[in-house]
């Protein structure tokens, strides 16, 4: 007996009543392993820089408000995103710009990858980036960009955009005056926050850590002293966490940052995770291999400022032909709050 023509009758039928039946949909809601739609890729410096300078002479920093090329994944085209959940971009600023301050519901990161000199000022208080900082913008806090130095600025943004897109929370103001009044000198929060000291009486506001610069020169210095005595992750090598100072958790609420140490001819052991991550190589070269859904492999080739990009539950591994660094970001802090991050580690 044909029931099709009656079950599509009734399907049409609960439609106008805005229902549907889950058992047509059921096994592409409810799928046995992740199944991302974004792809591994990667974004060589050499050939995107050209680009990026290029867009400097086609819109000022102040017109655009902020001058970015979107790092759009090809598997995920037309959604300004990096992975399923995540936006990156590369952000130019020119000598003597200013982007104009506003502020926004979505949290930012800056990851400098060329120039050194030009500054960020959130909430108040300024400082100066340099190639390898990572650099915060919480929530909801006002942020201008500008460069006083003789040289572009690129940095990485990264920012979750779709997060916030996703659960319907998006906000955004722009303030009266293209720079906002600084209030606290260079270097505050480091003093307040980042010296293993707390102000007495403190009142925590925000979820983000109150450190909002991680100067590569402290980063490097650490991964240096640890290679000394730490042992090797054999998924990850030296692998270190930014940490909000308060708590020692994730410095950002929603974008969990960290920084890698590969030295010269280690081959990491296969890894998956389910939040997808981006990579920027910090220092030195290697490849990752990445195998996808169904075995697919993909080989990445990477060198000094190389973007790229490991979806969700992809195999990868990391084989570094020159001691390297490899910064990365993935929205881990929001599956682990919501008990969904997990992770699976193969042999060497």
């Amino acid at each position: 007996m044909d029931t099709q023509p009656d079950r599509q009758e009734f399907y049409s039928r609960i439609a106008g009543a805005g229902l549907a039946p889950l058992w047509e949909v059921m096994k592409n809601l409810i799928t046995k392993e992740p199944k991302s739609a974004a792809v591994p890729y990667i974004w060589r410096y050499e050939t995107v820089r050209p680009f990026v300078l290029e867009a400097g002479g086609i819109i000022t920093a102040k017109e655009a408000e902020r001058r970015v090329l979107i790092l759009e994944n090809p598997g995920l085209p037309g959604q300004s995103r990096i992975t399923n959940t995540l936006y990156a971009g590369l952000q130019l600023i020119l000598p003597g710009e200013v982007a104009p301050a506003h502020r926004h519901s979505q949290s930012a990161l800056r990851f400098v990858v060329e120039g050194s000199g030009a500054y960020t000022a959130v909430d108040g208080e300024k400082t100066v980036m340099r190639p390898g900082d990572f650099v915060i913008t919480p929530s909801w806090t006002w942020h201008d960009h500008g460069n006083e130095s003789a040289e572009p600025m690129v940095w990485l943004d990264g920012l979750d955009i779709p997060i916030v897109g996703f659960l319907d929370a998006s906000f955004a103001e722009g303030h009266s005056d293209d720079m906002q009044m600084l209030s606290r000198p260079a270097g505050d929060s480091h003093a307040r926050f980042g010296e293993g000291l707390l102000p007495v009486g403190f009142e925590r506001r925000s979820p983000a850590s109150p450190v909002f610069n991680y100067p590569y020169e402290r980063t490097r210095a650490a991964l240096e002293t640890l290679r000394r005595t730490q042992e090797w992750d054999p998924c990850n090598g030296l692998h270190m966490r930014y940490v909000n100072p308060l708590d020692g958790g994730w410095a950002m609420p929603t974008i969990g940052t960290s920084i890698q140490l590969l030295p010269k001819g280690f081959s990491t052991a296969p890894y998956r995770a389910t939040d997808g991550t981006v990579f920027c190589c910090t220092e030195g070269r290697g490849k990752t291999h990445v195998f996808g859904p169904g075995g697919k492999l993909e080989t990445l080739e990477w060198g000094p400022r190389d973007i790229f990009v490991v979806p969700s539950w992809n195999w990868r591994r990391h084989e570094a032909s020159e001691d390297a660094v490899l910064f990365a970001f993935s929205d881990r802090p929001v599956q682990e709050k919501l008990g969904l991050w997990r992770e699976a580690r193969g042999n060497a």
